[in-house]
């Protein structure tokens, strides 16, 4: 029997991450993670490493989830059960069984761990086994080579580049490299991401 494909803020669970639905009593912990403006690198909006800034983020994603167009969550480090960032579902299209993931972050002592693929295969397996996607995509900025490896390293297809899709905070207009994974393509990409979380 076909899921209802109805994404919700649920609590998401893994042995290096948890995924907390976002509230607003998560803003101090995700101001706190995100005072180097370079993981803000490439992001749309300003970077979050201020009270009014993450404010505005949080309070916007909280909107669109309201709305039924986003699902937001806190990144949270088992270890020590610190938020290192955030992730949303986005773009969501019930009628068509699609979604994105994207607006993730992450603090930099949380780069090169575990946490982000774990945080991506949790989101990935909810997608396409608990809510039936047909289709989730990835974007990035076109010059992030960091992120358009790690989502290649995820098993999505690279589909091609969007030519001045997106204005950023600071006038520049992007060019936009477009990624998906099919619900045909999960099992593969499953069991590649489960053997490289088990190294």
């Amino acid at each position: 029997m076909t899921p209802v494909f109805e994404p919700k803020p649920i609590l998401i669970a893994g042995r290096h991450v948890r995924l907390e639905p976002l509230e607003r009593r998560h803003l101090p912990a995700l101001v706190a993670a995100a005072p180097d403006p370079e993981i803000f690198q490439y992001f749309i909006p300003p970077p979050l490493g201020n009270l009014a800034a993450m404010t505005n983020w949080l309070e916007s994603i909280l909107k669109g989830q309201a709305a039924g167009t986003e699902v937001g969550w806190a990144t949270v480090r088992v270890s020590d059960d610190k938020v290192v960032g955030a992730t949303t579902y986005l773009d969501i299209r019930r009628a068509n069984r699609g979604l994105e993931i994207g607006n993730t972050w992450l603090a930099k002592e949380a780069w090169r761990t575990p946490l982000n693929t774990e945080a991506k295969y949790l989101l990935l397996c909810h997608a396409f086994e608990d809510i039936g996607a047909w289709r989730v995509q990835l974007k990035t900025d076109e010059r992030n080579a960091r992120s358009r490896a790690a989502i290649a390293r995820l098993g999505c297809t690279y589909e091609g580049t969007l030519r001045r899709y997106q204005a950023r905070h600071d006038g520049f207009v992007r060019n936009t490299a477009m990624f998906s994974l099919l619900d045909a393509e999960w099992p593969a990409a499953k069991s590649a991401l489960e053997a490289r979380l088990a190294r």
